[in-house]
């Protein structure tokens, strides 16, 4: 008691045990809301690459893919981060020259070090495959083939990155590759819906694939793969000396080897109805039968007086001559006495399939109208056509209407697509920013050899983080709630001092 009589009484406040819950509350708040943050922190994703070079025929493709590191049902989610082009023709252009065919790769291999992370380089896969035009190269010259895959071999092996070999892979893997690659951009392989036949279009063969709805009469036409805990049993056929350009000279062959029976001049004057009216060239035989596609004929001719005469009709006749279809052992056949089931079901076409198409703006028209429209674009005068198509190579634009006529009498008389079905064809170029084509999927299929990594983790286990921030909220109430006895206790004690 002070001189006026007065009680001093001790502001609660400042109590020890009241500032000891106080900063108790504090800390408990700044853990709990630490913790969360680090709990719902978005986790860094963990890549992993692989590299595939499609070598093809008439060009050569470098293709990136990343996925996660971790896998889901044993196969990686893959996805194309970037292509590299090579400049020039395939490697199998480069048999007289082996080293070259090496030397080609380098700029995009330069780019894929680059691209890719380089603490990844040691780990990332490089697969190189060749298709069609290596095939024909080993069936003319096998020394030769051999001489150019060491030469891709020995440039490949002096990037950091993992080699892991360089082969010519078989048509039906081909075909398979690119069915895998069109269902899984098309997300079809872990849901229950239907998948999509696959038609591929290079310089030098063609793959048809699709699940059939008959039994497989052939085993050479039968294929297997077990994607996301589902089993797939397929119907797969390439035809070597189909693709585009072995057809053109399969076609320009014929023509010629009945041209010269009737004429013995030199050149020979080859009256072309797949090519624009207008459209004259002088061009070597050797360039028609420079190909194991076809029998060696005695020409005594060393030139080829090319001219168009622009008639689509015709032209279509004269490709139809191509396709063997007076036999089949088979219940129904394609052609060239090669079995094939009814083509059932949704299709992509992709590759040169969706090029010449796109060029020619048939990618979405009925089977009718594209005739119609490829009619037209045939009769068209050579003079007009380069007109049009100033900035395209005069190679590629003279060879637009027989391309076109190739795809519509391949589909139609060689897969037995109809009017009916004409619709169920879908020509793709990419889907989900990824190229169609079977790169993809053998990327896929290998990912399966490689190990996954462990996941980064969360903190706590979600179930382990609830139960955590329940009882440290339960445990801040209790707090909060002596905080509140403990000031009201000493509230009531400093009234009764005061009185």
């Amino acid at each position: 008691m002070d001189e006026q009589g007065e009680v001093k009484v001790k502001n609660p406040w400042h109590r020890p045990a009241f500032i000891t819950l106080t900063a108790l509350i504090i800390m408990g708040i700044v853990i709990m809301v630490s913790i969360s943050v680090v709990q719902n922190k978005p986790l860094a994703q963990k890549y992993k690459y692989g590299i595939v070079l499609d070598a093809g025929s008439s060009h050569t493709s470098v293709f990136i893919y990343e996925w996660p590191a971790e896998k889901e049902n044993n196969t990686g989610m893959v996805r194309q981060k970037h292509t590299c082009n090579v400049q020039g023709k395939g490697i199998s252009s480069y048999y007289a020259n082996p080293e070259g065919a090496g030397k080609s790769l380098q700029d995009c291999m330069d780019e894929a070090k680059k691209i890719i992370p380089a603490h990844r380089h040691t780990e990332t896969p490089v697969y190189l495959g060749a298709t069609a035009g290596m095939r024909l190269l080993k069936m003319e010259d096998e020394t030769a083939s051999e001489n150019v895959l060491a030469s891709v071999e020995h440039s490949l092996k002096t990037y950091p990155f993992s080699y892991q070999g360089a082969r010519i892979i078989s048509g039906q893997e081909e075909g398979a590759f690119g069915w895998i690659t069109v269902n899984y951009l098309s997300e079809n392989l872990n849901k229950p819906t239907g998948t999509l036949g696959a038609l591929d279009l290079g310089g030098a063969s063609t793959q048809i694939t699709f699940i059939p709805q008959q039994d497989i009469e052939s085993d050479d036409n039968s294929i297997d793969f077990r994607l996301y805990g589902n089993d797939y049993h397929l119907y797969t056929h390439s035809f070597l000396c189909y693709g585009k350009d072995q057809a053109l000279k399969l076609s320009m062959s014929k023509k010629l080897v009945s041209t010269h029976a009737a004429s013995k001049t030199d050149p020979i004057e080859l009256k072309d109805p797949c090519f624009h009216h207008g459209y004259n060239f002088t061009k070597t035989v050797q360039s028609v039968f420079d190909t194991p596609c076809m029998k060696a004929v005695n020409i005594s001719s060393r030139n080829i007086f090319h001219v168009g005469l622009g008639n689509w009709s015709l032209c279509q006749q004269s490709i139809r001559k191509v396709f063997n279809t007076s036999r089949c052992a088979y219940s129904k056949c394609s052609f060239n006495e090669v079995f094939q089931p009814s083509v059932d079901g949704k299709f992509g076409a992709f590759s040169a399939f969706f090029f010449v198409m796109d060029f020619l703006n048939l990618t979405s028209d009925s089977l009718t109208t594209t005739k119609q429209k490829l009619e037209e674009y045939c009769s068209t005068s050579w003079e007009k056509i380069v007109e049009n198509y100033p900035k395209t190579k005069q190679k590629y634009l003279s060879e637009y209407c027989f391309s076109g006529t190739y795809i519509l009498t391949l589909l139609e008389d060689g897969y037995n697509f109809t009017s009916e079905n004409w619709k169920d064809i879908r020509f793709i170029k990419k889907i989900r920013d990824s190229d169609a084509g079977w790169t993809l999927g053998y990327m896929l299929n290998l990912t399966n050899m490689i190990p996954a990594e462990a996941p980064d983790t969360p903190l706590m286990p979600n179930g382990g983080y609830v139960t955590f921030m329940l009882l440290f909220t339960f445990f801040i109430l209790v707090l909060l709630l002596l905080a509140y006895l403990y000031f009201r206790q000493s509230t009531r004690k400093a009234q009764k001092g005061i009185i």
